[in-house]
Formats: structure tokens, C-alpha cells, sequence
């Protein structure tokens, strides 16, 4: 009689050191707020800081390696090396990412060669103070809502068949955890820079109300 096989591992070295990357992905920019924002920025501002140079980051090292890895006929489940490696785990809880699925791809494309650079551009306005970063913020916020959206509505509605939520680590941290912070921040930035545009509408239409008296 055949022996039954042993239950997948929860957490795994590709796990770990995945992980562990972006942790030093987030140390790096929360560094980079230290180093480049005056001590006395607002809290506001400095936190969009943090999460911007973390986006861009993991836009363009892990995403871009992705892109990488799944253009001109190459997928990851066929590649090898690190990267290769990371992306078949996270594969394993959505195999879409494993095949080159092309929804998947053009979204990445998106990402990596839109979001980045103007992920990128706000972090250099919020340097330099520029408010008009406030437009930005709203304009990538939007994409990156509409990126999660889009990425995943397509696998529900045909009932998730490349979902695995078997796994715990898969379910609450590559799929729930590691996508709904690109939706709960982007929402959060869309209201602060809404309040600030509307103030400063605001503000511009008393002034001309009040030369016209």
C-alpha cells in the first residue's frame, strides 16, 4: 500500500527570503524618509513617502523581474534562477502568474512602465513640495485601485480556478495581505489629496468672491 504523500509546506526558504525582501524593501524607503525629508514634514508626508518608494521599488525589482521572466515567450514556471523561483511561489496561490497569462502581463506592463516612474516623480515633489504632486497622487492612486480590480474580477467571476487558498500563507498573505494594502493605501492618499485640492479650491473661490464684493 502506498504510503500517502506529506502535506505541502506552510513557509518554505523561497518563503523566507521572498519575505524578507520585501522587508528590506520597506527599511530602504523608510531610510530614504529619513534622509530626505526634513524632520519637522508632516506625518501625511512622510508616510506617502514611505509607501511611494516602496511601491516603486517593488514595482521595478520584483514586477519588472516578472515581466522579465513572462515576455517573448518565456514563463516562470519554465525559468530558473531566485526571482524565477519567488515567482513560482507566489504562482502556486495564483497559477495565472506562473503561465504568462496575458491579462496578467499587460497589467504588469502598466505597473512597471507607468506606475513606477510616476510613483517615482511624486517621491521627488514631495522633496521638493510641490503640491501639484497632489494630482499625481489621485492619478496613480486611481491605477493602482483599478490594477487590483482588474487583476483579480476576471478570475472570480469564472469562479477562481487558479486560486489556491488551501494554504494559509498563500491565502492571507500572498493573496489577501500582500494585494488589498495596493487598495487600502491608494484609497487612503486619494482622500488626503482630495481634501488638500479641495481646500485650496476652496480657498481660491473665497478670495475671488471676496475681490468681487
Amino acid at each position: 500500500m502506498l504510503e500517502p504523500l506529506p502535506p505541502p509546506s506552510v513557509f518554505t526558504a523561497t518563503s523566507a527570503y521572498s519575505l524578507a525582501g520585501v522587508a528590506g524593501i520597506a527599511l530602504v524607503a523608510s531610510t530614504a524618509a529619513r534622509t530626505l525629508l526634513p524632520k519637522n514634514a508632516p506625518w501625511q508626508d512622510r508616510v506617502t513617502f514611505i509607501w511611494l518608494t516602496f511601491d516603486a521599488l517593488i514595482h521595478f525589482i520584483f514586477e519588472g523581474s516578472f515581466l522579465a521572466l513572462s515576455t517573448f515567450g518565456r514563463t516562470v514556471n519554465a525559468s530558473s534562477g531566485v526571482f524565477a523561483d519567488m515567482w513560482r511561489e507566489y504562482a502556486a496561490a495564483d497559477a495565472r502568474w506562473g503561465t504568462a497569462d496575458p491579462t496578467v502581463v499587460s497589467l504588469e506592463l502598466l505597473t512597471v512602465l507607468g506606475a513606477g516612474p510616476i510613483a517615482i516623480f511624486i517621491v521627488y515633489q514631495i522633496v521638493k513640495r510641490d503640491p501639484t504632486r497632489h494630482y499625481w497622487i489621485i492619478v496613480l492612486s486611481t491605477a493602482e485601485i483599478y490594477g487590483g480590480w482588474m487583476t483579480f474580477c476576471p478570475e472570480w467571476l469564472i469562479g477562481s480556478p487558479s486560486l489556491d487558498t488551501s494554504n494559509p500563507l498563500f491565502l492571507w498573505v500572498y493573496l489577501i495581505f500582500m494585494n488589498s494594502i495596493w487598495v487600502v493605501i491608494p484609497v487612503w492618499l486619494m482622500y488626503d489629496s482630495y481634501t488638500h485640492i479641495a481646500s485650496s479650491l476652496r480657498s481660491a473661490q473665497s478670495g475671488k468672491l471676496l475681490k468681487v464684493e
